[in-house]
């Protein structure tokens, strides 16, 4: 009997990628997604992503999201808080497992597993080890499509923001920058690929500069 699993959804490529592959896995039933936004803004949590378009993903998946609003600004214990609350209803609802994008930063990922180590849900990382060049390269082959939404300009040029995450892209990352932007150099909303049923039809439209970083607003 499969397990029954959450993907943490960041409204990103690599969460995307995740569940395509956690969804060819014959230990894991993907029941749903869980996704934390700002409640001020009503937009995904860092990817600035509107809430309209991350249930639009959903449905493009053909699966629920669990949404957990955070207070602005958000305190790790609020956040903590919250997170608790939603493992607790994953729980309720059968869910043993969780399924994350991570790639390699080992700090994240302890801090994923101890939160986790007593709820009885069992964290996931498919895509854990994996070459970013070469992984990078592998999703826009797929037919993976993704917008830059979020860049932080410390990192990476504020032009990429609104830029489509391919080849070109790809080819124009300056020396030292992550191809899957895992050190935060930037935050994408994917909007087609293998794991939708069909495209989302968005564009990007006006960028601003917020509280340090760069942002593409996606409708």
């Amino acid at each position: 009997m499969r397990k029954r699993a959450w993907v943490s959804w960041s409204s990103g490529k690599d969460a995307a990628w995740a569940l395509h592959v956690a969804r060819a896995s014959e230990e894991l039933e993907i029941v749903g997604l869980l996704c934390t936004t700002n409640e001020a803004f009503a937009r995904v949590a860092m990817h600035g992503v509107r809430e309209s378009v991350l249930r639009a993903q959903a449905d493009a998946v053909g699966l629920p999201v669990h949404v957990v609003p955070l207070p602005w600004p958000c305190s790790n214990e609020d956040y903590e808080a919250r997170m608790g609350a939603a493992c607790e209803a994953a729980r309720a609802a059968g869910v043993g497992a969780m399924v994350f994008g991570d790639l390699f930063l080992e700090d994240v990922r302890a801090y994923r597993e101890s939160r986790l180590a007593e709820t009885g849900i069992e964290p996931r990382f498919p895509l854990w080890g994996r070459d970013t060049r070469a992984l990078s390269r592998e999703m826009v082959r797929s037919g993976l499509r993704a917008i830059v939404s979020t860049v932080d300009p410390r990192a990476l040029d504020r032009s990429f923001a609104g830029r489509t995450y391919d080849d070109a892209l790809l080819d124009a990352l300056p020396e030292g920058v992550d191809p899957c932007f895992e050190r935060g150099e930037a935050h994408t909303c994917v909007v087609d690929g293998p794991m939708f049923r069909a495209p989302l039809a968005v564009r990007a439209g006006e960028v601003v500069e917020r509280d340090g970083f760069v942002f593409a607003d996606i409708a």
